[in-house]
């Protein structure tokens, strides 16, 4: 499992540029981003370095951010390989919460990033051929 920031964020102009600058500014690398909205709010959801630090720094920035663990899949980028990894999901009986992906700058894999409703999702995966991401094969992991 790897760490997501989830930050709940006003539907306004110019929020969302707020929130990167000031990861930006931190010098925070983020990997991928994926943006849901509503009328008036919107949930950001951000792979980047450092997700502890990330999650304190947008707090202090009066952000409402949290950390969610969720699982990091490499599925080999041609058609259909997402639908591989959630046929062996359902075969499971492992439901997927929501859903993004991002292809690696090689451009040989794609990440699929899964948040599911069970515990043993990545060993479920793993047994099924798919290979799960551990923290530092995706970004620089907070010291502890």
């Amino acid at each position: 499992m790897i760490d997501q920031v989830s930050v709940f964020l006003e539907n306004k102009m110019g929020r969302l540029a707020e929130l990167c600058r000031a990861l930006g500014n931190a010098g925070i690398d983020m990997h991928a981003l994926m943006v849901a909205d509503t009328e008036e709010f919107g949930v950001v959801r951000i792979i980047c370095d450092t997700p502890i630090a990330a999650k304190d720094l947008l707090d202090s920035e009066g952000f409402s951010a949290s950390v969610t663990s969720v699982l990091a899949v490499e599925i080999p980028d041609r058609p259909g390989g997402l639908a591989d990894v959630l046929e062996a999901l359902q075969a499971q009986g492992i439901s997927v919460e929501y859903a993004y992906c991002f292809v690696e700058p090689s451009g040989a894999a794609a990440v699929d990033i899964f948040k599911v409703d069970a515990p043993g999702a990545d060993s479920a995966l793993i047994a099924a051929g798919f290979r799960a991401l551990s923290p530092a094969e995706l970004y620089s992991p907070d010291k502890s």
